[in-house]
Parts: structure tokens; sequence; C-alpha cells
């Protein structure tokens, strides 16, 4: 089983998503406030893969992407913002 995580931004918004196999399994998706921000607005994981970490995966390519672009994260999803709560190293990005 070979893991892909894939950027597509359209305009102002954009998401991550875990591809397995050919199929899109998990999404995290945020859309650009300015030029400084994005704000992260919904996870999903698909069932038959709860427990994976999928959903933590995409908020620490979220992270990742932010520090290269100097951007900060609003973490609207509740999902992404119990990951945030949960790990410190995370949060200088907020």
């Amino acid at each position: 089983m070979e893991n892909d995580i894939h950027l597509t931004i359209n305009g102002n918004k954009g998401y991550f998503s875990i591809v397995i196999d050919g199929k899109t399994e998990a999404k995290i998706t945020f859309v650009f406030a300015g030029e400084t921000k994005i704000i992260i607005d919904h996870t999903e994981v698909n069932s038959g893969n709860s427990g994976k970490g999928f959903g933590k995966i995409l908020v620490e390519r979220a992270v990742t992407f932010a520090r290269e672009k100097n951007i900060k994260i609003i973490p609207l999803c509740p999902f992404a913002k119990s990951v945030f709560d949960k790990n410190p190293e995370l949060r200088n990005v907020l």
C-alpha cells in the first residue's frame, strides 16, 4: 500500500489529501485568509481508516506548508484544533 499526500489549490481554497492505491482516503480543507493565513475548516477520513492517524498526518502536513510559506493557521475545524491542543510543537504556526 503506497501513501501519497497531495496538495491541491484552486483560487483561495485548497486541500491536502491522502491517496492510497489511487483512492482519496482522507482530506483536510482550508481557505486562504489574505496572504498570511489559512483557515483549516474541515477534516474527513473515510470509514475504515479510523485509528490510522490520517487526520493528524494531514494537520502536520498543513503545518509544514505554513512553515514553508511563512503563514499562520487558524484551526476552525474541531479536529484540527484538538491536534494543536495536544501537540505544543505544532503551535508556532497559530
